[in-house]
């Protein structure tokens, strides 16, 4: 549902506010209002692969001549660090995020979504999501009537391809190489991507010199963006950008691409309350001098 752009209406919304400029752009064939996608699927979206998915954002990122901010939900976290890892953004925020290079869990959920979503004996149907499959895997911390309401907003339907595609392929990362600051933020009851997914995701980046953070949000679901409670998720991530970018004045000093320099401290391990505590902080500073960046 997050390669709808409406879906990211509250965040961006919310961050610019903060002095930043967004730029939301749907998945290619996921443009428009979800319920009139749900209704009139699009033609070839069973065949959408993940590279096409990718490369409509290599040729955003390039045609704006910026190095961005990239966040991303799912396997939107995964393109993210797939940017991150070409050299194309200035940090990554990674939610709920699909894991790279076959990286598995050997959660029951997961399991059972993947298996469903990659079935081979479907070919190239798009995966159909109805009210019922959504609330069980994606607003399971909602209740029902939340949950509905939900879907009506933002559930699309999607390719099983790009499922597939990030077990292959165009899902590799280098995890060795130095990289630009990625934070990694989990859902306790995620069906999806579950937390120690996505802590193993983030303890897999082996350079000691780059920023790989990593924190749970208790009782969310793969729906972690859009469920009651979001802005807390937005405030976290606000506090640890300020906290992990330098001020635009330092930034042309600093190129955050593969040959950039970063602080000598080690990846955090923090838990929530410690890592909010620390980015509480940073937040009390005068907020006119907040840079601004631009966002993806």
């Amino acid at each position: 549902m997050f390669q709808n752009d409406r879906s990211w209406k509250n965040w961006s919304d919310y961050f610019e506010q903060k002095g930043y400029e967004c730029i939301v752009k749907s998945w290619p064939l996921h443009e428009g209002d979800p319920a009139d996608l749900r209704a009139m699927v699009p033609m070839s979206l069973g065949e959408l692969k993940l590279q096409t998915v990718i490369d409509k954002y290599v040729t955003l990122i390039q045609s704006e001549g910026i190095q961005p901010i990239v966040i991303g939900h799912s396997v939107g976290g995964l393109i993210a660090q797939i940017l991150v890892n070409m050299g194309l953004a200035k940090a990554g925020v990674c939610i709920s995020s699909v894991a790279p290079n076959k990286l598995l869990s050997l959660d029951w959920g997961m399991f059972k979504n993947a298996v469903a979503i990659a079935n081979p004996l479907k070919g190239d149907e798009p995966v159909m999501m109805d009210e019922e499959g959504f609330h069980a895997n994606f607003c399971n911390t909602m209740t029902e009537a939340e949950s509905n309401e939900a879907y009506e907003k933002y559930a699309t339907h999607d390719s099983r391809n790009v499922f597939r595609d990030c077990m292959g392929e165009a899902g590799k990362i280098d995890l060795e190489m130095t990289h630009a600051p990625l934070l990694f933020i989990a859902a306790e009851k995620d069906q999806i991507c579950p937390p120690e997914l996505n802590q193993k995701n983030c303890n897999a980046y082996e350079d000691g010199n780059s920023v790989a953070d990593y924190i749970e949000f208790k009782n969310r679901g793969h729906f972690i963006c859009g469920q009651q409670g979001w802005e807390e998720i937005a405030d976290y991530t606000h506090n640890w950008l300020k906290s992990n970018l330098k001020q635009e004045s330092d930034v042309t000093e600093t190129s955050y691409e593969r040959d950039f320099n970063l602080t000598d401290r080690e990846p955090m391990r923090m838990n929530e309350s410690e890592e909010q505590e620390r980015l509480k902080k940073s937040s009390e500073k005068d907020r006119s001098g907040e840079m601004r960046e631009d966002l993806f």
